[in-house]
């Protein structure tokens, strides 16, 4: 943390059914906005690079509430269902406008996380979610290219922002260009080089997915 910043873990309850997950808060000194912040298929919410976008994200004034999904939560090897994974979103998303009224919330994910956010507000968009940011959406798996997973997209009306790499081999760039073209709310947003860890070389593109996610979001709530 830096001067400015605070951090709390809490648990929340997704459903009787479900159980609970936890939830990590790092708040910015004078929010602009808040966001959820949904980890990838591989790695839970205290990442790496989970860790270092919240903390980003709140040097640029976006307080940030990243959670595990359910499998992470309990040291499970395989992704929750889609069902699971999605009310675990939704409980997500009302718990951070429950905590933070008056700010404008965005939801956003990485690769698997971002697209289980986006099949949540698919089917129901509360009309306080302002926008999605994708850090990096899974398009396919590697080596298998294809739009199918692109096709709920179409059903949500409010602002997405696509983040991508160009060697990401989950998205391929001429499919993730299409998919994007027919999104009428959609901005797509290339890093040259980059995979879907962000990386060029060795280096991670951090900052730059900071900047990008920051001047989108005021551009959304100006």
């Amino acid at each position: 943390m830096t001067l400015g910043q605070s951090s709390k873990k809490l648990s929340i309850e997704v459903s009787k059914s479900i159980g609970n997950v936890s939830i990590k808060i790092v708040d910015a000194e004078k929010p602009k906005a808040v966001m959820t912040l949904a980890h990838g298929a591989g790695a839970g919410m205290e990442h790496m690079f989970m860790e270092s976008l919240a903390g980003g994200l709140a040097k640029a004034s976006i307080t940030s509430i990243r959670f595990n999904f359910p499998y992470m939560e309990n040291k499970k090897g395989r992704p929750d269902p889609a069902p699971v994974a999605e009310k675990t979103v939704e409980a997500i998303i009302d718990k951070t406008h429950a905590l933070y009224p008056n700010l404008p919330l965005f939801t956003s994910g990485k690769s698997f996380g971002g697209r289980m956010t986006s099949q949540r507000l698919s089917k129901e968009c509360p009309a306080f979610v302002n926008g999605i940011i994708f850090f990096g959406f899974p398009l396919h798996p590697s080596g298998a290219p294809a739009t199918e997973r692109a096709n709920h997209l179409s059903s949500i009306a409010i602002p997405m922002l696509f983040l991508q790499g160009t060697r990401d081999t989950l998205a391929e760039m001429n499919l993730m260009e299409g998919v994007v073209k027919n999104l009428p709310s959609a901005t797509l947003k290339k890093f040259e080089g980059a995979d879907h860890s962000f990386k060029v070389s060795k280096k991670q593109l951090m900052d730059e997915l900071v900047m990008a996610s920051s001047q989108w979001i005021d551009h959304q709530i100006k």
